[in-house]
């Protein structure tokens, strides 16, 4: 069985180890800051196929690149992603 440790490290730090991202992947001093803070208890995607632009429930907190996006399980209009290139970010 899968653990939730190891479903967040198949997420985030294999596939960008994977694809040579750098600075990316695990919380570390100096590192981008790209996290989500949230509760496995109430956790769900509500998108379909029908309406798959639907915001999932249970996802309190979203930072990309330190920047709040989602506050207290609202969207936060801020963009601070940037595209990403293998080996170069």
């Amino acid at each position: 069985m899968l653990t939730l440790e190891q479903a967040v490290r198949k997420m985030t730090t294999m596939p960008a180890e994977r694809i040579g991202l750098r600075e990316r992947g695990q919380i570390r001093q100096g590192w981008f800051a790209d996290l989500v803070v949230f509760d496995p208890a109430t956790v769900i995607d509500r998108a379909t196929f029908q309406e798959p632009h639907q915001y999932p429930v249970g996802l309190d907190w979203v930072l990309v690149n330190g920047q709040v996006t989602v506050d207290d399980g609202d969207f936060v209009d801020v963009r601070g992603g940037m595209v990403l290139k293998r080996g170069r970010n």
